[in-house]
């Protein structure tokens, strides 16, 4: 359980990590997209940030998911 728990910190702490040093990096990003989705557009992002924010979330779902199948030995 002890162990199950560290993982989880260490991944809480790494992705906010990302995400902080992503808010300093794209203060000076000049070229900003829209976001197309099914129904609606965003708001004009950075590039940078949209590339972002996608490798976060994708670190994220990835721990939970391997966090999800722990083998009991």
């Amino acid at each position: 359980m002890l162990v199950q728990l560290k993982k989880k910190f260490f991944m809480l702490i790494f992705n906010l990590t990302l995400f902080i040093i992503l808010m300093i990096g794209i203060q000076n990003s000049a070229n900003q997209r829209k976001v197309n989705l099914v129904l609606i557009e965003t708001i004009k992002l950075p590039v940078s940030f949209i590339i972002g924010i996608s490798f976060i979330s994708g670190s994220i779902s990835g721990s939970f998911l391997t966090a999800s199948f722990n083998i009991k030995e």
